[in-house]
């Protein structure tokens, strides 16, 4: 299957975005991690996304299209691929349909994780991090310290990043739903749109969404399940 994941900060798109690539035995393509491994191996399009991602930038379109393109070039994605974080914009869009349209293939769905902005404020407004090891995560809610303000492991003071306060995070929300409306109306346009609630427990979600892929292959064929 070739899929495309798309989801609003704080859906826990990273989280299912390796669980259904794991599922599905497919590759899972996250442009962030492309951009990692560009970098460290000191390529032309690992320079340009360095230089930008250095400034504060954001990427620029014709190398973010370079990376994924090497990308899907490569035999491990064959079989089957998830995209997590591209396209971000219609012209990141039009430029994957290019990419796929010269192989021959096209892509299945596009899973949209649904949440309401005011779960994904909750979510991310909660988060608490320890300023000694910063893998050590606590949440107000779900998952408090025993001593307010102090990790529970080290014994590290607590603090919330400037990125999780609520006012960014509305913020992000906004820039977020600018952007990926367009993307999504380009692949609705296309049929391809599937909405998956990301509400509930990981596993609840993910099972959502397996359900969800094998809907579409159905309606795709024509024929039932039975």
């Amino acid at each position: 299957m070739r899929l495309l994941l798309i989801g609003p900060p704080g859906a826990g798109k990273g989280t299912q975005a390796v669980r259904l690539a794991a599922h599905l035995s497919i590759q899972h393509i996250s442009t962030g991690d492309l951009f990692r491994e560009h970098i460290a191996q000191g390529s032309e399009l690992g320079q340009n996304a360095d230089k930008h991602i250095r400034a504060g930038r954001l990427v620029p379109d014709e190398v973010t299209i370079g990376v994924v393109e090497e990308c899907l070039a490569r035999p491990d994605t064959e079989r089957g691929f998830l995209l997590d974080g591209f396209p971000r914009n219609p012209a990141q869009a039009e430029a994957l349909d290019r990419i796929l349209a010269d192989t021959g293939s096209r892509l299945d769905a596009v899973l949209n994780l649904e949440i309401p902005d005011a779960e994904v404020i909750r979510r991310i407004a909660g988060r608490r991090l320890c300023r000694q090891d910063r893998e050590h995560i606590f949440h107000v809610d779900h998952n408090p310290p025993e001593v307010a303000g102090t990790c529970a492991v080290c014994g590290g003071e607590l603090y919330q990043r400037d990125d999780d306060r609520e006012a960014t995070v509305r913020k992000r929300l906004e820039v977020y739903a600018s952007e990926t409306a367009l993307v999504l109306d380009h692949y609705r346009a296309q049929g391809l749109v599937t909405t998956v609630s990301a509400l509930g427990r990981v596993q609840e979600v993910l099972d959502r969404a397996l359900a969800a892929i094998g809907q579409r292959a159905v309606d795709a064929s024509g024929t039932s399940s039975n």
